[in-house]
């Protein structure tokens, strides 16, 4: 993905070099894989994460101001990268929004190491990225982008850019009203029908990863030859029947939250191809999803 010269978001919060003490028992190299996994494959945000923050406590102590954390040339870059794809997304979704006759009200992305608090509960790196609509923020610790690479098997620039547009996806969800709405009517659900919501949910969310594909490519000529197959790969990577047969050996489709490879990739796909907000999962039957 070609980013160079283009300008970096300015609604970013780096806290990085912030410390949360671990309880005692399941430790992050125990939990990365099942946090992974987790964040992956869970339904309500919310609820992931109160989960996983019941292994940390819930006091988060600020490194000493007199004490200066020196990162790496890599960890700068990545959180460049970062910002820019986050920029993109910002006008992207100014533009699109505009269409629609809506304000486009920007998220904040929140860059963290091992552990976190936001208004969705204390989280450690182990639940990966993930989208909070109680702050509307997203929160990155820049480690997953490794563990995307070395453990899930989906490298790539752009791979990482999907990563962060599928969490901004949740934002425009949040903001058009269907995030707010789904976890409504989860809540009133049984957790097999709830886990159905919450895959219209998280394909939708992979449907406006690819829209914003769509616009900014359209308007930049940013994407290199490789970059949607990069993205694709992840999102086959990540999918709900791919994890569990990779984990367990077997799936269990009732419990599926995130979809199928086929239907993430499929999703990712139109999205990019079509680039129109008139199209939503949740007016497709289960066959057509």
């Amino acid at each position: 993905m070609k980013l160079d010269g283009r300008r970096e978001s300015n609604n970013y919060e780096d806290r990085r070099g912030m410390s949360g003490g671990q309880k005692a028992g399941m430790g992050i190299g125990g939990i990365i894989l099942v946090g992974i996994i987790t964040l992956l494959m869970g339904g309500n945000m919310g609820d992931v994460i109160n989960n996983v923050g019941q292994q940390m406590t819930q006091v988060q102590e600020a490194t000493p101001d007199n004490v200066q954390r020196e990162f790496t040339a890599e960890e700068q870059a990545q959180a460049k990268f970062c910002r820019q794809v986050l920029a993109s997304t910002e006008d992207v979704w100014t533009a699109v929004f505009q269409k629609m006759g809506r304000t486009y009200q920007p998220p904040t992305l929140v860059l963290f190491t091992n552990s976190v608090q936001s208004a969705c509960g204390g989280a450690t790196a182990a639940v990966g990225p993930f989208y909070c609509s109680g702050d509307q923020k997203l929160y990155i610790d820049l480690s997953f982008f490794t563990q995307m690479e070395k453990q899930l098997g989906a490298p790539g620039d752009f791979a990482r850019a999907y990563v962060i547009a599928h969490e901004v996806g949740h934002h425009v969800e949040n903001l058009l009203g269907s995030l707010g709405k789904a976890h409504s009517q989860m809540s009133r659900m049984s957790k097999t029908d709830a886990n159905k919501v919450s895959v219209r949910l998280e394909l939708l969310a992979d449907y406006y990863s690819g829209v914003w594909a769509h616009y900014e490519d359209e308007a930049f000529g940013s994407l290199e030859q490789g970059d949607i197959e990069e993205a694709i790969n992840c999102a086959h990577q990540i999918g709900d029947n791919y994890l569990q047969k990779t984990q367990q050996g077997y799936v269990v489709p009732e419990s599926f939250t995130h979809g199928t490879s086929a239907q993430r990739m499929k999703w990712l796909k139109l999205g990019y191809q079509t680039g129109n907000m008139n199209t939503t999962t949740f007016d497709k039957s289960d066959d057509e999803l």
